[in-house]
């Protein structure tokens, strides 16, 4: 029984390394609070936070993903979103920001 505790112990590590990963595209959040509807454009959005994760279309208004989940067989799962909406002139016509992360 004793030339089983090494298996035994890869087994459990590589169980638990299995249990852990990560979507998206990590982000910085310093500037959420700068982000002003009709004010702040694309090119500011470009420099805050780099690319989006996603790039999609909404009735013909560009929107973009920034977003970030991460996931732990022991732990807390994280989640960060950030949807931005752009109207004309490629200014943020609306956004919307969610976390469970203290940050």
């Amino acid at each position: 029984m004793k030339h089983l505790a090494p298996l035994f112990s890869a087994l459990w590590l590589t169980l638990l390394l299995a249990g852990c990963g990560s979507t998206g595209k990590n982000f910085p959040v310093l500037h959420i609070g700068n982000i002003q509807n009709g004010v702040t454009t694309q090119s500011q959005i470009l420099d805050w936070f780099g690319l989006p994760y996603i790039e999609g279309m909404r009735n013909g208004d560009p929107m973009w993903t920034f977003q970030f989940d991460s996931w732990s067989a022991v732990g807390d799962d994280k989640s960060k979103e950030l949807v931005i909406l752009f109207g004309q002139n490629n200014v943020v016509k609306a956004y919307r920001y969610a976390s469970n992360l203290d940050e």
